[in-house]
């Protein structure tokens, strides 16, 4: 899959950009806070719907504009071509179209244009809440698998809805929450086979990217737990409702899940440096992007934010080596040392554009090539 064109009106700090990209490489540099990064998250937009950083839609809107406006046009396949366009309006709702036909459902379009991101927010991955580690494996299993979308939109409605009622001031209608304790335990069971099967087969990819990154100098693993280890899910959900109501909030279910990672035998969280950190977290990027292209059976895009800071040069040049290899397509990569960037090209030698982002203000660096 490539992204060709993309055109970007008010987006965060880029008021107009038309830009045509390599089918290979394309290289942002600039000083920090320039841009860079925010049109990555444009691409990122037209594949997730939504920013990787801020959820709130409006507040990606130019400062001082009424709207923004994200359009790319993709190249499937040598005769399949696509034209995605995002839209929103303050106060407006925002609208998604493909080939000109708005979606009536975005979860629709998840997983179409599948696309990895590696940006230095992956460190919450690490430090944060069992939160993000299980928005890892979603954000993996939704772009190649629709009923487990499915299963996760329906469990988190019913969550959602038997949280309302805990926290209500009169008496609960435990019925209609036993109706609701089904339906998240049917679909929690059904998210919880599918999370267990993708980590199982995860794993050694992950911990094979590892170890060629670190030159095999550590033992990183990943360990995937969850309530519904413990019984049957819907029962162990309800044999916590009296403690739920007390609490006011639902205590065990999937959204309770996490994802144990170390380094040896300790947490990396505690043990690991800050370049064993970025090592782990850039395998685990990696293997997700392979993962992908074998299960999704399409090429994602890669984007890479700033990868490269916290490591060693050993380390920058093994992963110059494996992005530069033919296992990976299209590539995105910010940096403002053009130093990093220099290697990359010299690595991969082939196809590829530089831009410079200053304010905004993307444009195109004449190289060899297209002089």
């Amino acid at each position: 899959m490539l992204l060709n064109q993309l055109s970007i009106l008010n987006y965060k700090n880029i008021r107009q950009a038309d830009l045509n990209f390599s089918s290979k490489l394309n290289c942002l540099f600039g000083l920090n806070g320039m841009g860079k990064t925010n049109l990555l998250d444009a691409i990122y937009f037209l594949s997730f719907c939504k920013s990787a950083f801020n959820p709130i839609d409006s507040q990606n809107i130019m400062h001082d504009e009424d709207f923004f406006m994200i359009q790319g046009q993709y190249a499937l396949a040598d005769d399949v071509h696509e034209e995605i366009y995002c839209g929103l309006k303050r106060k407006s709702k925002k609208r998604f179209k493909r080939n000109k036909k708005e979606y009536t459902r975005l979860s629709d379009h998840i997983g179409f244009l599948p696309l990895v991101l590696v940006s230095p927010a992956d460190s919450e991955l690490i430090s944060g809440g069992s939160e993000e580690r299980r928005r890892f494996m979603d954000m993996v299993i939704s772009q190649y698998d629709k009923t487990y979308l499915d299963a996760l939109i329906r469990y988190n409605k019913a969550l959602q809805q038997r949280n309302t009622l805990l926290k209500a001031d009169q008496p609960a209608d435990e019925a209609l929450i036993a109706v609701l304790e089904e339906m998240m335990g049917q679909t929690g069971e059904v998210i919880f086979r599918k999370r267990e099967d993708f980590i199982a087969r995860f794993i050694p990819l992950f911990q094979s990217f590892y170890s060629i990154i670190s030159n095999d100098k550590e033992k990183v693993g990943l360990h995937y737990e969850s309530h519904a280890r413990d019984n049957n899910l819907t029962e162990v959900i309800k044999l916590s409702r009296q403690r739920d109501m007390i609490m006011g909030y639902s205590l065990r279910g999937i959204h309770k899940d996490d994802l144990v990672m170390s380094l040896g035998d300790f947490l990396i969280k505690r043990e690991g440096s800050q370049g064993q950190n970025k090592t782990y977290l850039i395998a685990l990027k990696l293997a997700q992007f392979v993962f992908l292209k074998e299960n999704a059976k399409i090429t994602p895009i890669l984007l890479l934010d700033d990868i490269f800071d916290k490591l060693d040069a050993q380390r920058v040049e093994q992963i110059v080596k494996l992005v530069g290899g033919d296992d990976f397509g299209q590539i995105f990569i910010t940096d403002t040392n053009s130093a990093n960037l220099d290697a990359m090209l010299h690595r991969i030698g082939s196809d590829y554009k530089i831009f410079r982002v200053n304010g905004g203000e993307i444009q195109e660096v004449e190289t060899p090539q297209n002089i």
